[in-house]
Parts: C-alpha cells; sequence; structure tokens
C-alpha cells in the first residue's frame, strides 16, 4: 500500500472504530456479558495489530517522540473497536430464538442522567441484579424513576448467544 493510500486507510479505520463504538455499547447495554471480555478483545486485537502494522504507521506519520502513542491509540479505537463489534454483533444477532422468563431481585438502585434528543438531563433509574453470579446493571426508561423504590424485581426474558452470553429481549419491573 502506498503512504497516500495509507494516510487515507489510518484515519478511515479510526472513525469506523468510533462509529462501531456506539453500536457495541448499545448491544453491551443488552447482553449479559463481564465488560472485561470485551475489554481484553479491545485490548489483544489492538496490541496484534500494533505488532503487525506499526512500521507502516510510523512511516506514514512522523511524530517523533509520540508516533507510539498516536500508533496505539488509533490501533485500540480502529482495530479493537471493530473487531470487538464484530463479537458482540455476532453474539447478539446469531443467538437462540427460543426465549426463557426468569425473574431476579434487585441488588442497587441508582440513577444516571440522560436520555434521547430531546430529554437530555432526565433521570433514568438503572437497577443491579444478579445474574449468574454477574453484576448487571438495567437502564429504564425516565417514566420508572418516580417509584424505582417501589420495585423489588426484574423480570427478564432472554435468549442465549451464539458465544454463550445471553441476550435480553425484554424487562419488565415487578
Amino acid at each position: 500500500m502506498t503512504k497516500k493510500l495509507r494516510q487515507i486507510f489510518y484515519p478511515t479505520i479510526f472513525f469506523i472504530g468510533i462509529f462501531s463504538m456506539y453500536f457495541q455499547i448499545q448491544i453491551f447495554r443488552n447482553t449479559i456479558i463481564n465488560w472485561l471480555i470485551p475489554a481484553l478483545i479491545i485490548i489483544v486485537f489492538g496490541i496484534i495489530a500494533y505488532g503487525i502494522d506499526f512500521r507502516n504507521f510510523k512511516n506514514t506519520y512522523f511524530h517523533y517522540k509520540t508516533i507510539k502513542l498516536y500508533a496505539l491509540i488509533n490501533y485500540f479505537i480502529g482495530f479493537g473497536f471493530i473487531a470487538c463489534s464484530v463479537f458482540m454483533f455476532m453474539n447478539y444477532h446469531f443467538a437462540d430464538q427460543k426465549s426463557k422468563n426468569e425473574s431476579y431481585k434487585i441488588v442497587e438502585r441508582t440513577f444516571i442522567r440522560g436520555g434521547t434528543k430531546y430529554r437530555i438531563g432526565e433521570e433514568q433509574p438503572v437497577f443491579t441484579i444478579n445474574y449468574k453470579g454477574i453484576k448487571k446493571e438495567l437502564i429504564f426508561k425516565h417514566q420508572y424513576f418516580e417509584k424505582m423504590n417501589q420495585y423489588k424485581t426484574v423480570e427478564l426474558e432472554t435468549r442465549n448467544g451464539l458465544f454463550g452470553f445471553d441476550i435480553l429481549e425484554n424487562k419488565k419491573l415487578n
């Protein structure tokens, strides 16, 4: 690949990685998975890409001492998040069709500020449950905030994902 093509390739991969980061977060919210697994995928693929391609990156961009830092950021965000997004996407979209319903006790309650485009700043309740030994935070819409202390359990409809990580299909407060 020529230097001119690499100058287009690296920023393109970087922005595709940022774009895929958004979708990965959306899928992560609906997947029962320890956060270390996606983090390790990002780190491992970023380091592998760094080891394979750093020489080309260095020949494309010359930034004295900061070149290694720029390369690591580019490889982690670009290649790492793309690989992790593919993993999360495959687990989510190629899951079993058979679902199961189970009820879980709420362990903790808190809230975050956020919402849709025009509702920024509204409190959204966050309930933590113990799902088969994994603490999972479930974010609900603003309408549940007023009565968040009255809810005792969360009923989940789940499916088994392609790689064995459960997918949340539906969640209901009781």
